[in-house]
């Protein structure tokens, strides 16, 4: 059954025109939480929470093991015209032990799972505006909507370490990730991905590493148009759409934070107790390595280029957040010709309620920011499943 389904795959491949298209599957680069966006969309070091599956999955073994977290993220682009959507839930699956190798070893599971839309709807359908007289009938318009869906199913491991060998918070994950393309009745496209990522942790020092796309990720497109619809088109001079197989290549991101809490107590700080209020610091710096040929980025070359970005987050006593970051560095010409490097800033907030619920936002403020005049608003909860079923079982 394995060969048939691979053959068919196979056959797919080589029967339809297949081209790598350098932006191909690009609404995956947006990031899915406002904390990310406003640190500039720096997280494969530090991502500790849900939106690890999209950042890292190395980083969903950082939850709670008695926690299962869920997180929605809503923004509205061009006044509304435009509208991006994720969920993602993910939990720890317990800790489990092996004496194998005559070393007690422990293996920390966990799992996530996490949904993203980006689309268009409503937009007007004018292949039958004119009748066969050449008259206007405005009742023939009909509308339909441009979307793109990714599904991303994640796995990570803490991997088990020996002390003998002085390293320490070593993890590992990967991501199955399953896109569905689709403009109206008139075209959709399935794609196919992996991703593999680890993250390892020493003392305030954290190191990520991200591989996007490792197999190289494909759609394969199918057009569907009414003989009617096909004439209009040729009509117009438009060129008709042939089914293919659109390839996204591997991309490789690897980042560094540093993550310090600073106690205000001095009696607490020197007892070594995590009691009394602190206050925060992560920074993480990442680079963004592309293999599909020169971009507009700050190193650009062919066909590798580079982007960084920065981020830094400042929190007081896991309460309240505030973000800043810098993305998207680009070459520009002003009024003058003359070249220069335009820089995308970002800016947020966050406030964790009750311990369990966290509101986060975030503003893009550069002019060549994708996002611009976007606002965006991430809302994160955690499920404390022992608790729950404590409350039910007393309720009861």
């Amino acid at each position: 059954m394995r060969r048939f389904f691979f053959s068919i795959i196979a056959i797919a491949i080589l029967t339809t025109p297949v081209f790598a298209q350098k932006y191909s599957n690009a609404f995956l680069d947006i990031g899915v939480s406002a904390r990310s966006q406003a640190m500039g969309n720096t997280q494969v070091a530090s991502a500790n929470d849900v939106t690890a599956s999209f950042w890292n999955p190395a980083g969903l073994v950082n939850i709670d093991p008695d926690i299962v977290q869920a997180s929605f993220t809503h923004s509205e682009w061009f006044a509304g015209i435009s509208n991006y959507d994720y969920f993602g839930i993910a939990s720890p699956l317990g800790t489990r032990s092996t004496d194998k190798t005559k070393a007690k070893r422990k293996y920390t599971d966990a799992v996530g799972f996490s949904f993203i839309r980006l689309g268009v709807d409503n937009i007007p359908n004018t292949l039958s505006l004119y009748e066969d007289d050449g008259t206007l009938n405005y009742s023939n318009i009909t509308s339909f909507s441009a979307a793109d869906y990714a599904l991303i199913f994640s796995y990570a491991r803490k991997l088990p370490i020996a002390q003998s060998k002085g390293l320490t918070g070593v993890n590992v994950g990967a991501n199955a990730k399953i896109i569905h393309r689709k403009v109206g009745p008139f075209a959709n496209a399935w794609g196919f991905g992996l991703d593999l990522g680890a993250q390892y942790n020493i003392n305030n020092l954290r190191v990520g590493l991200f591989a996007k796309d490792i197999t190289s990720t494909f759609n394969a497109w199918n057009f569907d148009f009414t003989e009617d619809e096909r004439e209009t088109l040729q009509l117009t001079d438009n060129e008709l759409p042939e089914s293919s197989v659109e390839i996204t290549k591997p991309s490789l991101v690897l980042g560094v934070a540093y993550d310090k809490r600073f106690y205000l107590s001095g009696e607490n700080q020197s007892r070594k107790l995590p009691k009394g209020p602190f206050v925060q610091l992560l920074a993480e710096a990442d680079l963004v390595t592309t293999f599909d040929g020169q971009r507009n980025v700050l190193v650009s070359a062919n066909p590798i280029s580079i982007d960084p970005r920065g981020g830094i987050e400042i929190g007081y006593n896991d309460l309240i957040f505030l973000r800043g970051g810098v993305n998207n560095f680009q070459r520009a010409t002003d009024f003058d010709d003359n070249e220069i490097l335009t820089i995308q800033p970002n800016v947020g907030v966050g406030i964790k309620l009750f311990g369990t619920f966290k509101i986060d936002y975030a503003y893009p403020m550069g002019r060549q920011a994708l996002t611009e005049n976007s606002h965006t608003i991430s809302l994160t909860l955690d499920l404390n499943i022992p608790r729950l079923m404590e409350t039910m079982r007393r309720a009861s």
